[in-house]
């Protein structure tokens, strides 16, 4: 069994940095951490490699060469392969054009599913699973909380969806694109203490356009199809930090607090 894990490395937004004078993100030397959606699909895809031990597990990843020492800590955890794709040329690229160059690579590739987060932290349009399913003709269910495991031996394989409200099971036909949600609690493994220092670099890949061979119109700002019709800045207000003893008053403090919010 193949496997194929998208994975994106993103800011990671619960230890950001926040200049409230200024009200903007302060980026530099901003902490990069795999996307929380595509840490659980890359869980679950190492969860059935180690019950198949057959299964072959690729992460491919659309990046800068800096991310290649965050493939590398993946590599570890006993992946497989990375497919890192990168080159000048992409920057700026949209969701659609993401999509395209992806696709180009996975669609010379065998696999027996591809497995990729929900949401991204930096986007949340939840664009590129569907549109990569699309260009490659098979099918895509998104906001997958279960997968069962046991249906895996067949052609098909059977997920549980969050609708909301309430959670469906859907049967769908394999190869398939798969998305996976935070809300499976899928969790990402430790690297073994024995393979902290694991030299991975000879099953990294990097791809640029010299072979994907699209052409500069069709990629970056300018193959960008997508049309922002408004933004707007979000504000984010400083809360205050109160430090309370352990003590009488201290406890006292901490009991109106939890008071006036419900808790007691």
């Amino acid at each position: 069994m193949k496997i194929i894990c998208l994975c994106k490395f993103v800011p990671d937004v619960d230890n950001f940095k926040y200049d409230y004078e200024k009200n903007v993100l302060v980026r530099e030397n901003v902490k990069l951490i795999l996307n929380p959606d595509d840490a659980c699909a890359l869980a679950f895809a190492l969860r059935i490699k180690e019950k198949y031990k057959d299964t072959f597990v690729e992460i491919v990843s659309m990046a800068p060469l800096s991310i290649i020492p965050y493939l590398e800590d993946l590599l570890r955890r006993n992946v497989d392969k990375a497919t890192l794709i990168s080159d000048r040329l992409y920057a700026g690229s949209d969701t659609y054009v993401t999509s395209k160059i992806i696709a180009r690579y996975l669609e010379d590739e065998e696999y027996d599913f591809i497995l990729t987060g929900t949401h991204s932290l930096d986007g949340d349009t939840a664009h590129i699973p569907s549109q990569i399913a699309e260009l490659l003709q098979i099918a895509q269910l998104s906001n997958i909380v279960k997968v069962y495991e046991e249906s895996l031996d067949n052609d098909s394989i059977v997920v549980q969806v969050d609708c909301e409200k309430n959670t469906t099971k859907y049967e769908i036909a394999l190869p398939c694109v798969l998305s996976i949600g935070k809300e499976s609690k899928y969790k990402l493994p430790f690297i073994k203490y024995k393979d902290l220092e694991l030299d991975v670099k000879d099953r990294i890949l990097v791809l640029s356009n010299e072979e994907l061979g699209f052409s500069e119109n069709e990629v970056g700002l300018e193959g960008s199809l997508t049309k922002v019709n408004r933004t707007y800045t979000k504000e984010f207000l400083k809360k205050e930090k109160v430090t309370v003893h352990n003590d009488d008053e201290g406890i006292e403090v901490v009991y109106k607090f939890l008071k006036d919010k419900g808790f007691v």
